[in-house]
């Protein structure tokens, strides 16, 4: 149910329509007419910029937001730019470039994804940055409905909804 004095702040269910381009107009996601993207607002689901400009928007509201690196995905860092010797991965693995693989820190158990760069028989070249990361992000973003978060949903961080099992 909406209410319309509900504006976009902290612990407010967001239903937001958004179309993302980069700084040279590529297409890069949109939500479906029928699925907007849904977040808590102050929940650090969303990116920096993007969540402070929505504050104070109401339903029905539009916004052409544009988000630069440090408020995005940050910028590319050389360093997460690894070579390593191809017997480290499993002989069946696909190393396309381009291709995201799930990469787990043997100490840690921390898991991170890595984009191919570069493979060849000896080395393969892993690039570990977001694939945003230093571009410019222009979204489009239409308010469709805001509700107040459930208690349930600020204890486990995410939107809950009927249509979805958890």
């Amino acid at each position: 149910m909406s209410n319309e004095n509900i504006t976009v702040a902290n612990d407010i269910v967001v239903s937001m329509a958004y179309v993302l381009r980069i700084e040279d107009g590529q297409l890069i996601d949109q939500s479906e007419d029928d699925a907007p993207l849904e977040y808590i607002q102050g929940a650090r689901q969303i990116i920096p910029g993007l969540e402070k400009a929505l504050i104070g928007l109401n339903v029905g509201d539009e916004k052409i937001v544009e988000v630069k690196p440090a408020d995005g995905y940050g910028e590319r860092d050389p360093d997460d730019i690894v070579e390593m010797p191809r017997g480290n991965l499993p002989e069946s693995i696909d190393l396309s470039v381009g291709k995201p693989l799930k990469m787990k820190d043997s100490e840690s158990g921390e898991s991170f994804k890595a984009y191919v760069v570069e493979s060849n028989p000896e080395t393969v070249t892993l690039d570990f940055n977001h694939p945003l990361a230093g571009r410019t992000l222009n979204f489009h973003v239409k308010i469709i409905n805001l509700r107040q978060a459930t208690e349930e949903e600020l204890t486990h961080g995410h939107v809950h909804n009927d249509n979805h099992t958890h």
